[in-house]
């Protein structure tokens, strides 16, 4: 199972356009960019790619890192930076499956699995496949299961791939806060590479208008507001979920400079060869 991480970054990305924050301007010193969230998984026995998330920066993303275009999709919720790149799929691909969750959202009226068909009932080329949560489906030679987490007001998945035939397991929380149900975080432990997402420092929280969340025993929230996780959280989660590695991802640019490039945040262009 080879790992691309094609997309580290929260909805803006880093460097945000005509931002000229210190954060900014490091990751332009260091000529590292997080752009929006997607990450590229290629069976390396048949060839085929499974993208999950289909980032907004997806063509960009894909010459850049000269990855092969996807046979499977999955879509782990409907928030922009996780779905508008789709229609990037027109006529490069001529039949691609999306996989997304079958659950009715109360917010919306419809599961997400009916969103992306309502949104891209033009693009022939895409199949909508609706998933059960939990219940494992078979693409690209990958077993994929869909697994909820905890982003309000709209449902969220998170996302387990594993091979069946080497037993690699890569896992993602997708955008979640750290109230991922027990469930959930049981079906997320102990992947070989897990992506947990943390979009500020803690300190952060007190910017926010609604604060911090699900407080550590020092105080600390593992929160930012109630839909995403902190850093000290996401660390928190992943030493939760006991992975033999971890990777930080959708973090944003508000992270102050000297630590938005610690070694446990991720950058584009990852690579990960999972066995």
């Amino acid at each position: 199972m080879d790992v691309t991480l094609l997309g580290t970054g929260d909805t803006t990305g880093t460097p945000q356009l005509q931002c000229d924050c210190e954060t900014c301007e490091r990751a332009r010193e260091l000529s590292v960019e997080r752009t929006r969230f997607s990450v590229h998984v290629r069976n390396e026995r048949t060839g085929e790619c499974l993208l999950v998330d289909a980032s907004p920066d997806f063509r960009y993303q894909f010459q850049r890192e000269d990855v092969g275009l996807p046979d499977a999709i999955v879509v782990t919720h409907i928030h922009f930076d996780h779905l508008d790149g789709l229609g990037n799929v027109y006529r490069l691909v001529e039949d691609v499956p999306v996989y997304a969750a079958n659950e009715t959202d109360p917010e919306t009226g419809e599961s997400v699995a009916e969103t992306v068909r309502r949104r891209y009932d033009y693009l022939d080329a895409v199949t909508v496949e609706p998933e059960t949560p939990f219940e494992t489906v078979e693409t690209c030679g990958f077993e994929v299961t869909l697994v909820p987490v905890d982003h309000p007001p709209l449902l969220c998945y998170g996302v387990v791939v594993e091979d069946p035939e080497t037993g690699a397991t890569l896992a993602m929380t997708g955008d979640t806060s750290f109230g991922i149900p027990e469930r959930s975080r049981d079906r997320l432990s102990g992947a070989d590479l897990l992506l947990v997402e943390g979009i500020v420092t803690a300190d952060k929280c007190e910017y926010h208008p609604l604060g911090g969340t699900h407080h550590d025993s020092d105080g600390v929230p593992r929160t930012f507001g109630t839909k995403h996780m902190t850093i000290e959280g996401a660390h928190a989660m992943a030493a939760a979920l006991d992975a033999a590695q971890y990777r930080i991802v959708h973090t944003s640019h508000f992270i102050d400079a000297d630590d938005a490039f610690a070694e446990s945040l991720a950058v584009d262009g990852e690579q990960y060869e999972l066995s």
